[in-house]
């Protein structure tokens, strides 16, 4: 009826191509809008100035890894709220834990042990709890 137009944007920031096709593909199946970056510069640029509803941040990215991108965003008035999924192979550590926890981070995913479907669901899981 509106062609998309009150489809939620979603940044997928991911260096691996096939995986990052792969995520594109699901959640643009599921029915989101989705922006992809390739390394933590496009990745922050992209979400500073396109002010996605959720970003899927890998933490081992060129040029600016993904630490440096949550710290940048959530000292931005915008960046500070929105919702951020870790989407990585580093195992969660109490060291990561702790960074996550302290970035507000809604969500610690390692790859290996999720599958698409799961982090589809936990991208829906963090749209409902920034609305609420």
């Amino acid at each position: 009826m509106f062609g998309g137009l009150f489809k939620k944007k979603i940044l997928v920031v991911e260096d691996e191509p096939a995986l990052r096709k792969a995520l594109s593909e699901k959640l643009s199946g599921a029915g989101y809008k989705v922006m992809v970056a390739k390394d933590g510069q496009e990745g922050l640029t992209m979400a500073i100035n396109k002010k996605p509803k959720v970003i899927l941040l890998d933490l081992m990215l060129p040029k600016m890894d993904g630490m440096s991108v949550l710290d940048r965003l959530r000292n931005d008035a915008w960046g500070k709220d929105v919702p951020v999924i870790i989407l990585t192979n580093l195992m969660a550590t109490d060291g990561y834990k702790k960074l996550a926890k302290d970035f507000k981070v809604y969500d610690y995913v390692v790859k290996s042990d999720r599958t698409l479907e799961e982090v589809v669901t936990k991208v829906g899981g963090a749209l409902r709890s920034d609305t609420e």
